[in-house]
């Protein structure tokens, strides 16, 4: 393998508290040094002047729809998405078809992953069989055949004694839990959150509650039994509190936020577009506040995409009857770097740790840092090129994305997987590379 020089750009490493203009260099796959003018005869040389050097993106929530729903996403398409969006590490929910809650559909992920993938996929295993709720899965062969975590995440676990099972037996095999926090007997037939907006639309909501009442009662039972508790997509305000006040009681709580719960608010449905319906919703400008309060100050842990594909022909439908998802891969960076970034709610660091660092550290993944050793995933950004979002542009199969049409600035042009470009000038380059695809 050949060695690497990224050259002058902006080093950007909250693992190391690196902040500057430095040089990379990548040796066999891993980061060899970080410093000031290095060199390394026969390296290739990458210029990065101008440019934004993070550790690769870590994305703990993402739908690659395989096996069984390849019409919406496949491992290849869902990767080389991936990539361009700057992550070089993905963790696949288990909602495909059959779920991934045995140890041939999660051995099957892993023999596409090796065969078409760009970056790093990490299986998530099922929490219960067949995501019904209603019998644990066989949580120790699925550990045995590489899971990082357990979700249901699509269904909530409504049986409260069988989830702090789940969370028992998690703990003995030191996986966390991936919550997806909603009471269906509040949120059903609901399409849109509960409040001005969707009375003046005269659609049904969804209230906060759905989703605060199930956090409420399984931050308790993580805390009951000692166990690790990751929350998805977080939405509410009150969530917020109580995330804040469980992790002030030393409960083993962490939590995501979505880009588009960030971004957007309720008053986006307002046109009833259904690409702007998912689930949780997106809430009202007091719970998006406080999710960027939340997010800036440490409370929420990081930012997932909850990467979720449908195809055109379902989307294209009345709200009430279209699926919940979005998709959010390719637009994640730049869409954080102009409502949170530009406007001062996040330094560059706090973005690289929520985007890299900080993912990583939850599940205990050897990435999200360019420390001396680690492998070589980086991602390079262009912070002053300007785009546009547009649905012919997508790498992904799908185009559901709330933020069509929006002018963003900073791009991804190079990113680095395990030492090998897989991005060059903000194009993916090839498959597992192995030649362009």
């Amino acid at each position: 393998m050949t060695k690497l020089l990224i050259r002058g750009g902006r080093v950007i490493d909250p693992a190391n508290q690196l902040e500057g203009t430095a040089d990379v260099l990548i040796e066999e796959g891993r980061i060899a040094k970080v410093g000031p003018k290095l060199s390394a005869a026969g390296a290739e040389i990458l210029e990065a002047d101008g440019a934004l050097v993070f550790p690769g993106f870590v994305d703990l929530h993402v739908h690659l729809r395989s096996p069984g729903r390849e019409e919406k996403e496949t491992v290849a398409s869902g990767t080389r998405a991936a990539a361009k969006g700057g992550f070089t590490t993905v963790c696949a929910m288990a909602n495909t078809d059959p779920p991934a809650d045995s140890r041939p559909v999660i051995d099957y992920l892993l023999a596409e992953a090796q065969r078409t993938a760009v970056v790093h996929v990490l299986p998530i295993g099922a929490v219960t069989k067949g995501l019904a709720g209603e019998s644990l899965a066989e949580i120790g062969e699925l550990k045995a055949a590489g899971v990082v975590a357990l979700s249901d995440d699509g269904h909530s676990i409504m049986n409260a004694r069988l989830m702090r099972h789940a969370l028992e037996y998690a703990t003995m095999f030191d996986l966390p839990i991936i919550g997806h926090e909603e009471d269906t007997t509040l949120s059903a037939g609901g399409v849109m959150h509960e409040g001005r907006i969707s009375v003046k639309q005269g659609v049904q909501g969804i209230p906060s509650t759905a989703e605060t009442v199930m956090v409420a009662r399984d931050i308790l039972l993580a805390e009951a039994t000692h166990s690790r508790l990751h929350l998805a997509h977080v939405s509410a305000r009150e969530t917020v509190e109580l995330v804040r006040a469980a992790k002030r009681r030393g409960v083993a709580v962490t939590a995501e936020v979505t880009p588009h719960h960030l971004a957007l608010t309720d008053e986006a449905l307002q046109g009833y577009e259904p690409n702007f319906k998912m689930s949780p919703p997106l809430r009202s400008a007091e719970d998006q506040a406080a999710l960027r309060e939340g997010l800036r100050d440490g409370t929420i842990d990081c930012v997932a995409t909850d990467h979720a594909p449908h195809t055109q022909a379902e989307k294209e439908v009345e709200l009430e009857t279209a699926p919940f998802g979005v998709i959010g891969l390719e637009t994640a960076l730049a869409v954080l770097l102009k409502t949170l970034v530009e406007p001062g709610l996040l330094t560059l660091t706090q973005l690289a740790t929520v985007l890299s660092w900080r993912p990583a550290q939850i599940l205990g993944l050897p990435c999200g840092t360019l420390s001396p050793g680690a492998v070589a995933d980086v991602t390079i950004v262009d912070p002053a090129r300007v785009w546009t979002v547009t649905a012919g542009a997508f790498a992904s199969k799908s185009s559901n994305s709330p933020f069509l049409g929006w002018s963003l600035r900073g791009q991804v042009m190079e990113v680095v997987v395990a030492g090998r470009r897989v991005v060059q000038g903000g194009r993916v380059i090839g498959t597992n590379g192995k030649g362009d695809a």
